[in-house]
């Protein structure tokens, strides 16, 4: 018996995700059908059907938004009319709420039969409360990758199951056989070029300043990107460091350097958990513009700003944001934890303890199974 699923990502994340997910779906239906939005990875999972606007579609911020406001209201009715031209037995979503949760409203105002299932849920614990209960009587099923949110989104009556953290498998590819270099310290600015700008040419003055008290250390920066790394080498050379302080540069070694490094300072975002689940020891830094940091506050009812003191519940990692986000204060962390063998491994024991409620490897084949669960029980 045939199936079909419309599925929408819009991001470059949510595209490798949802490409494993359709993977592991087909593996699993293999007379299976998908149509819907995301990038080149769905694209070759799914086929034709999917079409790629990853790259148009991953803009960040209120403003971008709204100058692309006319171009995402054309996207969202062209694919209305499809799903409900096509009347798919579900529609899988993957994270972007801003599109994704109105989407989800629309589509079950016109096709009430149409299994609606959130894969990676939306922050909205964080932000937004108040949608939770909107979100359970327009969902079926929420897949969530953090082990605290089932009972939040099942508080509001939606049925939640907690499938783990994709990171968890795609770490295991990651792993290297290598041992710490006791005189190397990372540099972990971010991937966004307005992160970097902000927080790279701090961390570069923090190397300088513990250099001068520690002349044999080292230190590392990862690049996400060779035009960031063209960007950060820029922020090096204008630093005008000693001949003697030398950062290299590397893009794409981020995983690499967050198990050879002895310690770190980690921009937060997903790299924050990425550090963990590698074992390293650092410290976070969040720095945003200040009219957005203040909007922020107003909005985002969290006690921590970093993934893995959000899902230990406690402050597991220090967390330097704002102005605290200095070279001072990073050189102090860092100069602790790179000559304080005692407390590097207990903070070590720590981020061990925290990654491992991020679930199991097999993320994406659950989801999948569930998914599945849910097809085959509407055709019963």
């Amino acid at each position: 018996m045939s199936h079909s699923i419309y599925i929408i990502a819009g991001e470059v994340s949510g595209d490798t995700h949802g490409a494993h997910l359709m993977d592991a779906m087909s593996r699993q239906l293999p007379e299976l059908e998908f149509r819907g939005a995301g990038g080149p990875a769905m694209r070759d999972a799914g086929g034709d059907g999917v079409t790629d606007w990853v790259e148009d579609a991953a803009v960040m911020g209120f403003w971008e938004v709204l100058k692309h406001y006319r171009w995402f209201k054309c996207r969202f009715y062209e694919m209305l009319d499809e799903v409900v031209a096509w009347k798919p037995e579900a529609l899988v979503l993957i994270d972007y709420p801003g599109f994704n949760l109105r989407f989800a409203a629309a589509v079950r105002e016109r096709l009430p039969e149409t299994k609606i299932i959130y894969y990676i849920s939306p922050q909205v614990w964080a932000w937004n409360k108040g949608r939770i209960p909107k979100m359970a009587e327009v969902l079926d099923l929420m897949l969530c990758i953090f082990p605290f949110e089932k009972p939040i989104f099942e508080s509001a009556g939606l049925e939640t199951q907690f499938v783990g953290h994709p990171l968890v498998d795609e770490l295991e590819d990651q792993r290297e056989q290598v041992t710490r270099a006791e005189d190397l310290v990372g540099l972990f600015p971010g991937s966004r070029e307005r992160e970097v700008n902000r927080l790279f040419p701090m961390m570069v003055e923090a190397a300088r300043r513990m250099h001068s008290h520690y002349p044999d250390w080292r230190y590392e920066a990862a690049a996400a990107s060779k035009k960031l790394e063209g960007q950060m080498q820029v922020m090096i050379e204008e630093a005008k460091l000693p001949e003697s302080c030398e950062i290299r540069l590397k893009t794409g070694n981020s995983h690499s350097l967050m198990q050879r490094a002895t310690c770190g300072v980690v921009a937060s975002g997903t790299a924050t958990l990425e550090a963990a689940a590698l074992g390293l020891p650092y410290c976070l830094v969040y720095k945003l513009a200040w009219p957005t940091y203040a909007l922020g506050k107003l909005l985002v009812k969290v006690e921590y700003i970093g993934l893995v003191n959000i899902l230990a519940g406690e402050g597991v990692v220090e967390e330097l944001v704002q102005s605290d986000a200095d070279p001072g204060h990073v050189e102090r962390i860092l100069s602790r934890l790179m000559t304080d063998r005692e407390e590097r491994e207990a903070l070590c024991q720590r981020l061990e303890r925290t990654a491992s409620r991020l679930g199991d490897p097999g993320a994406h084949e659950r989801a999948a199974q569930a998914i599945v669960d849910v097809l085959e029980l509407t055709n019963k």
